[in-house]
């Protein structure tokens, strides 16, 4: 059975969440982070010692990282089904997989602490303004990939590569904000919003 560490309203569990759901693995959930148990127990930083949410257990030990989970669990169970085995084209999809996590998920930092999950601190309207700025920028490389692809972010087919955008797409549509006009997006995130495994993780109510 696997185990997954994290609370659910961190965006980063519900990558890994979603995985599962469209694997149909079995898994149980702890919550830890904010409101939960501290991620810097001892207990925790054994097994992250960057005490940050998921950590994914089996029974080879933990790993952390969520999309190398995510890699991980579509490798291990997924049968070339949400990531390619052949070179090329899984290239691409962790191109998009490295994207999301190191150019589009920094743009939103000051924006989404500020308006989405208000949080004491983030109030400089400067700062908010280039965030959003910023986010909806990157948002709009996503636009131009959409209309080449016509469907999924890495090409025809839903690929791993979805469930960690999607999250990413979920959060700039929850976010009380002024967002761009990108109708490939929209009709994207519409798309997605359409998979049984992803309409649990894609409530308003959790940005």
């Amino acid at each position: 059975m696997l185990k997954i560490l994290g609370r659910t309203s961190s965006l980063n569990v519900r990558k890994v969440l979603w995985t599962c759901d469209e694997l149909g693995l079995a898994y149980e959930r702890e919550d830890w982070g904010k409101g939960f148990a501290s991620t810097q127990n001892p207990e925790f930083l054994a097994l992250n010692p960057n005490g940050l949410v998921p950590v994914l257990i089996d029974e080879q030990g933990a790993l952390y990282e969520s999309n190398t989970i995510c890699r991980y669990l579509a490798a291990r169970y997924g049968g070339g089904h949400l990531l390619p085995a052949v070179v090329r084209p899984r290239a691409v999809v962790e191109q998009w997989m490295d994207w999301q996590a190191t150019e589009l998920n920094p743009t939103w930092g000051y924006a989404f602490l500020a308006l989405g999950r208000p949080t004491p601190g983030y109030d400089d309207a400067a700062q908010i303004a280039a965030s959003v700025q910023a986010w909806n920028g990157a948002m709009t490389i996503l636009e131009q990939q959409l209309r080449i692809t016509g469907a999924h972010v890495a090409g025809h087919d839903f690929s791993v590569a979805d469930v960690v955008m999607g999250v990413s797409v979920h959060r700039w549509v929850a976010t009380p904000m002024d967002r761009a006009e990108l109708p490939a997006v929209e009709a994207y995130y519409a798309r997605l919003k359409q998979r049984p495994a992803f309409g649990p993780w894609a409530r308003n109510d959790v940005p």
